[in-house]
């Protein structure tokens, strides 16, 4: 009896081990050179090396972090069990959800790899490995912990907020990418950390890969649609007694509708969402997502793929309607202020010294403090009147431009008495203008004021002292736009 028990522990033990191989051998060390461009000076960029991690799935691709990869310009792979490094490139990329596919042309890298498999979406406390290369050491990693809670959170690398595995397994820099395994299959991709805190790690749950691998299964991605709505909880009584709702009826309340987005014309302002596709919302904004779980009720729209229709149960003038609405109108759309940019360089022009860009996340989220007046645009929607907010960075000092000089972020809303609508046709009216003056004014009507011929003159001149060699990005040198 003792020789079949010691038998089928050393026989489980193997096994074990066997199971362990394989999956160290399908965890990937990824190192990244990249261009990280400046958005303050955005005629100037940096170089920066860093490594991640990621995990061999079917079809000789590598599963990691959008971020890993961003803004590369060079990746080379390396396995578990060989010291060569081998050339990459990106396949897809999802910077909103931070996951990005990358695989090597040398198909010898994934000889003898047994691909992983992506799992489930894990229970609560069920116990997770986390594989990957962290900063410490050279070699492959391997922390364990539990699944800690399961609800939405801010994605650093996008900002924008979806489900999301807190983990308290042991994360470092170099993780990123990197799986968390749960019964020999991904369960989690691992994405940021908490600064100081007692080993709080979060994952990006399989339910966000498979939607992005199915998203990719066309060749290109396109996003997590939105219903593009500003929405207030109806936690209060008198607020439900008001709009004619019974106590057992909860919802979320339409503030407003974003003008270019999916519910446009569809939505109003003072409808309550009762229900998306026959799933309850609560009146805190959240949904029951699996029995006893909750999370944001954007957790039923993120479930579905660019262009799909949603159903939703409204309450409308004490009356009860369902809607359905097509999800196919991009998120960048809708804001006056673009998401952050990634794997492109930022769009800028100089005229007569005066540097302008399109106003980006990337530009409200630089520097030490927040300037107050570009912050309070981060949540304004675009409008057919009003697509993209332009800003004013700063003025290369040169006598032509004297007195303004300690001009910068400066918003302009109008440009010779006209309304600026988006960046392009500001870009286009500022070099078209061959003499006389051009006036912009922004929305507490400060003006500047631009003598056309004299930006003109000193223009060249402008761009040599301060060592510029382009006056413009290349995707405006490529327009039809001449300079000047």
């Amino acid at each position: 009896m003792r020789y079949i028990i010691l038998t089928l522990l050393l026989t489980l033990s193997i096994f074990s081990q066997n199971i362990d191989l394989k999956v160290k051998k399908a965890i990937i060390k990824i190192y990244t050179a990249a261009k990280e461009p400046s958005y303050k000076k955005p005629w100037i960029s940096r170089t920066t090396r860093s490594s991640g991690s990621g995990a061999v799935i079917d079809g000789n691709l590598i599963l990691t972090n959008a971020h890993v990869v961003a803004n590369s310009t060079f990746l080379e792979v390396q396995r578990f069990d060989i010291a060569k490094r081998y050339i990459a490139k990106v396949v897809a990329v999802s910077h909103e959800l931070d996951l990005a596919l990358i695989t090597t042309e040398e198909k010898d890298f994934f000889k003898d790899i047994t691909p992983l498999k992506i799992g489930d979406l894990p229970e609560s406390e069920q116990k997770i490995l986390v594989y990957g290369y962290p900063m410490g050491g050279k070699t492959q990693s391997v922390t364990s912990g539990v699944v800690s809670r399961i609800e939405h959170q801010r994605y650093v690398h996008s900002g924008e907020k979806f489900l999301a595995i807190q983990v308290d397994a042991a994360i470092n820099p170099g993780n990123s990418g990197g799986p968390a395994i749960s019964n020999g299959k991904i369960v989690g991709v691992v994405m940021q950390g908490i600064t100081f805190s007692q080993n709080i790690g979060y994952l990006v749950p399989t339910v966000m890969i498979k939607h992005f691998l199915k998203d990719w299964s066309d060749g290109k991605i396109d996003g997590v649609p939105q219903l593009h709505l500003f929405i207030s909880k109806l936690e209060n009584p008198a607020a439900k007694r008001y709009y004619g709702l019974n106590k057992k009826q909860t919802g979320i309340l339409v503030d407003r509708v974003m003008p270019l987005g999916n519910s446009a014309g569809k939505l109003k302002k003072g409808d309550i969402i009762l229900s998306i596709d026959g799933k309850k919302i609560e009146d805190d904004g959240t949904v029951e997502f699996r029995k006893d779980e909750y999370t944001s009720a954007k957790y039923l729209t993120d479930l579905h793929q660019f262009g799909d229709k949603v159903k939703l149960e409204v309450w409308r003038d004490k009356k009860k309607i369902d809607l359905n609405i097509t999800m196919d109108k991009p998120n960048d759309g809708v804001w006056l202020v673009k998401s952050f940019q990634y794997d492109k360089d930022p769009t800028y022009f100089i005229y007569g010294g005066y540097l302008f860009s399109p106003l980006v996340e990337n530009l409200v989220d630089s520097g030490k403090s927040k300037n107050c007046a570009i912050y309070s645009l981060i949540n304004k929607f675009a409008t057919k009147k009003k697509r993209e907010q332009p800003i004013l960075l700063g003025v290369f000092a040169d006598r032509s431009n004297r007195g303004n000089q300690d001009l910068y972020n400066y918003l302009p809303t109008k440009i010779n008495g006209e309304n600026i609508v988006d960046f392009k046709s500001f870009y286009k009216k500022m070099f078209s203008q061959k003499d006389g003056f051009i006036v912009l004014e922004d929305s507490n009507n400060i003006q500047v004021i631009i003598d056309v011929k004299e930006a003109r003159a000193r223009h060249r001149k402008i761009l040599q002292m301060y060592n510029v060699e382009f006056d413009r990005s290349k995707d405006l040198r490529d327009s039809n736009t001449t300079g000047i």
